[in-house]
């Protein structure tokens, strides 16, 4: 991110403070890459970090190289939720080149389909997939409740902080994306935009001004944790002021930031990484983003992988996800898809607040996965 982004307030402390902070709490092991051993690889780090004004200067990552990992060997059947536009694929493609001796057999689809493929499957006898890898926690926790998924190992959990792994092990968070609000710096200040989103609909600046992607997961998360944080009437209420205040309806998120930075809109719901693209693809733009505090608009949500009952290949499963939370693994997904880290030592693009200096509500992300009543609530108001 240029050094046009000050990040002040909910955007938070100065980025100065960045270089030494850790992107999160938790268990920092290993080098940096300039004391590892050498590669048995033609890889470097520089094939799995992106590219850009953004990436440019950045510190080497800490965290434990894959160098420093058990070689990965033999052939993984995994189920591909999602992906980041082909993003997830390119990463496994990469360990494919560095790994001679590994082989992944795709399967690609929605996240949600592939849920519940996994679960149809087990119901059916044995499913051929290994390990889930979903781009949230909602598909990852329908087959938790379903029952299809085993622990993964502790090397695999101790990675990350409680909060982005399942409590009983089932599911471990790789990347992360926060709930922001975009907002043009033309029309809007960054005090114009409240820190509790229960100040939206009441918010003069914002009437007939704000964006949102009702049909989107994530949007769908972001109610479903207003649910459990306050209740169903709470969240109706809302969805109706926000309605009742002229909110725009768009067919995605990215297109929701690229009509803030059109000044179609003057703010727009969405992940913290669809305005990042839009400020990398168009540097100009007059967008940048708040965040409010202790509240569904504040969810922060994981990409994660788990690892399905019955598979004779826990080793090797408990092995590619140590991979996913290796340095370069990280670098990749905050250089590449400018998602947040999940192992500390590895800061997020740009200056953006990493996730210790956000304020996330407490909320169990394995719960996201009750979305019946969130659908139906969402029917109930027409969106």
């Amino acid at each position: 991110m240029s050094e046009r982004r000050r990040w002040t307030r909910r955007r938070f402390l100065a980025t100065s403070s960045l270089a030494g902070t850790a992107g999160l709490a938790g268990c920092m092991e290993g080098l940096p890459f300039g004391g590892q051993e050498e590669s048995t690889s033609a890889l470097s780090l520089d094939d799995f970090r992106g590219s850009g004004p953004m990436v440019e200067s950045r510190p080497e990552p800490g965290g434990t190289s894959m160098d420093d990992l058990p070689d990965l060997e033999g052939e993984l059947n995994l189920y591909l939720g999602g992906g980041e536009g082909g993003l997830y694929q390119n990463l496994v493609d990469l360990l494919e080149q560095k790994y001679p001796d590994f082989d992944v057999q795709l399967k690609m689809d929605g996240s949600s389909t592939l849920a519940n493929t996994i679960i149809e499957e087990k119901k059916g006898g044995e499913s051929p997939a290994d390990v889930f890898w979903s781009i949230d926690s909602t598909s990852l926790g329908v087959a938790v409740d379903a029952g299809v998924t085993t622990p993964l190992p502790d090397r695999v959990l101790d990675e990350v902080p409680e909060g982005f792994r399942e409590s009983d092990g089932n599911w471990v968070g790789v990347a992360g994306r926060a709930r922001a609000i975009s907002y043009n710096t033309d029309e809007l200040s960054e005090s114009d935009i409240p820190n509790d989103v229960h100040e939206f609909p009441e918010t003069a600046a914002l009437e007939d001004a704000v964006g949102w992607a009702p049909t989107y997961g994530a949007f769908k998360s972001f109610v479903t944790a207003m649910r459990l944080i306050s209740d169903e009437d709470d969240t109706r209420e809302w969805l109706e002021g926000m309605i009742d205040h002229g909110t725009t309806e768009y067919q995605s998120e990215f297109l929701a930031s690229n009509a803030v930075a059109d000044g179609e809109i003057s703010a727009a719901f969405a992940n913290h990484y669809y305005a990042i693209r839009v400020m990398a693809s168009r540097p100009d733009a007059p967008i940048d983003l708040a965040f409010t505090e202790n509240d569904a608009g504040a969810l922060v949500n994981v990409s994660g992988v788990e690892m399905i009952e019955g598979t004779d290949k826990s080793e090797l499963v408990g092995d590619f996800a140590r991979h996913l939370l290796s340095s370069e693994a990280q670098e990749f997904f905050v250089t590449r898809a400018f998602a947040y880290p999940m192992i500390s030592g590895v800061e997020p693009v740009g200056g953006l607040p990493t996730v210790d200096e956000l304020s996330p509500p407490d909320v169990d992300l394995s719960e996201l996965s009750d979305l019946d009543p969130t659908n139906e609530l969402l029917d109930e108001v027409g969106l």
